[in-house]
């Protein structure tokens, strides 16, 4: 097991504080926000000075019906390589939904949405977290994810849930304490008991991170600071078992330094108080990362058919795919209520996906104002309500660029816009960006027309 000691989560807007910050031993990054051949130069300089860094993935969707992308398999084993990793961490969670397994149209979520602790979700899973094993060069972590909204019918509790996962894949994990105590604000359940479930020798790293309460609702924000009942549940796991590697998340609406410092701080004192408490440490008849490396090999060992293995295999075969397509059909029944605004299926709460489904719409919102800050330099404070009016009812098609064309294109057609300026200048940002190739216009135009936008931000 890889000892990591403290880090803090690298995004763009901090890199310089990062670099300056005492007491980072890790660094941890988005892999998609990566491009491997070309660095930041701020992470080239923490890896020269032997600092840590861990490739932290988001759209995978292990959890969902369908078998993970080999495309995004191979981006996120090029950049475990690219950066020297120990190893890389992903999210059990689904990402989208649909496709050929249900024969509808795929519809992507833009966000990390729970899976039903079922039997058959399990089994889904388990067969994804190989596949991905196998892929990677390096031993894949997943971590628990935060959730407003609970499946109806489930038959483990989540403890339960990652107890097996580990059993059957050898997977490590990342425990999110924060996540934790969302879904204990949110769904009623009790860390302790999670805590006092899991498989905690397999615990590769600890997440903590902020949030905030709304309407007796907790929003895993990564956007405020780490709250006391986060440090109480990180005291009392590190009671149980000595953390390889704790890290502060923060993605928004970043503190000064020196408040930074002190979070870390905070973490370390909570560690510290859990230590103090703790027995002996057990001792392992293995060590976390052998069974993945047993089923990494269970292919090139498996002994020769016996006479009707071929026909067991074909029946366990297609057994697994009518799993996998129960399992699509849920999914993407839940995510077209949250997306699309189709009926919410049998025995959700129908207030905490309308929460959910606002949620989701406020991050697409968000994000298509990054990719895209000509929309909301345009249209000004009517972009946001415009964009939820528009995300009620029309998924993402295929990532945040297009969802900033298909706003675009939806706004000039929805009769929203009165003639003026802000038409204009969203059908030439529309017609610039939708055809094949860039439309030709001299160059004083093009800087006049930047400059216009410019001095509106």
């Amino acid at each position: 097991m890889v000892r990591l000691g403290t880090g803090i989560g690298w995004r763009p807007e901090i890199a310089d504080a990062v670099e300056r910050m005492p007491g980072v031993d890790w660094v941890e990054v988005v892999a998609e926000n990566l491009c491997p051949g070309h660095l930041p130069e701020s992470l080239v300089r923490l890896r020269e000075r032997g600092v840590t860094v861990v490739p932290h993935g988001v759209s995978l969707g292990l959890g969902g019906a369908e078998r993970p992308d080999e495309g995004r398999l191979a981006a996120l084993a090029e950049r475990a390589e690219a950066l020297g990793a120990p190893l890389v961490t992903e999210h059990i969670a689904f990402v989208r939904a649909g496709g050929p397994l249900t024969a509808s149209a795929r519809l992507e979520a833009g966000h990390l949405l729970p899976v039903p602790r079922t039997r058959d979700a399990l089994d889904v899973l388990c067969e994804n977290v190989r596949i991905a094993q196998r892929a990677l060069p390096v031993p894949l972590a997943v971590e628990n994810i935060a959730a407003l909204i609970s499946w109806p019918g489930e038959e483990m509790t989540e403890g339960q849930f990652l107890y097996e996962l580990v059993e059957r894949t050898g997977v490590r994990l990342l425990i999110d304490v924060a996540n934790l105590h969302t879904n204990h604000v949110n769904r009623g359940e009790d860390p302790a008991k999670a805590l006092a479930e899991l498989p905690v020798e397999a615990i590769a790293y600890v997440h903590v991170a902020g949030g905030v309460e709304k309407d007796g609702v907790w929003h895993d924000s990564h956007a405020h600071p780490v709250p006391r009942p986060v440090l109480d549940i990180l005291t009392d796991l590190a009671s149980r078992v000595a953390p390889p590697g704790v890290l502060l998340e923060r993605d928004e609406d970043f503190p000064e330094a020196g408040e930074l410092e002190r979070e870390l701080t905070a973490i370390g004192e909570a560690v510290r108080a859990g230590t103090r408490t703790r027995g002996p440490e057990p001792v392992a008849e293995g060590t976390p990362g052998t069974a993945a490396e047993a089923v990494r090999g269970t292919d090139a060992e498996q002994a020769p058919e016996a006479p009707g293995a071929v026909g067991e295999a074909e029946e366990a075969e297609e057994a697994g795919e009518r799993v996998r397509e129960r399992v699509a059909l849920a999914q993407t029944a839940l995510l077209s209520a949250l997306v699309a605004g189709t009926p919410v299926p049998e025995g959700f709460d129908r207030t905490r996906l309308g929460i959910q489904a606002r949620a989701l719409a406020a991050k697409r919102a968000g994000v298509v104002a990054k990719v895209a800050p000509e929309l909301p330099a345009v249209l000004g404070t009517a972009y946001r309500p415009a964009f939820l009016s528009y995300a009620q009812t029309r998924p993402m098609r295929g990532g945040y660029r297009q969802d900033a064309l298909d706003f675009a294109e939806w706004a000039l057609l929805s009769g929203g816009l009165a003639e003026g300026r802000a038409k204009r200048e969203l059908r030439e940002w529309w017609l610039d960006r939708s055809g094949p190739a860039p439309r030709r216009r001299s160059r004083v135009a093009r800087v006049a027309r930047m400059g216009r936008v410019l001095m509106r931000r």
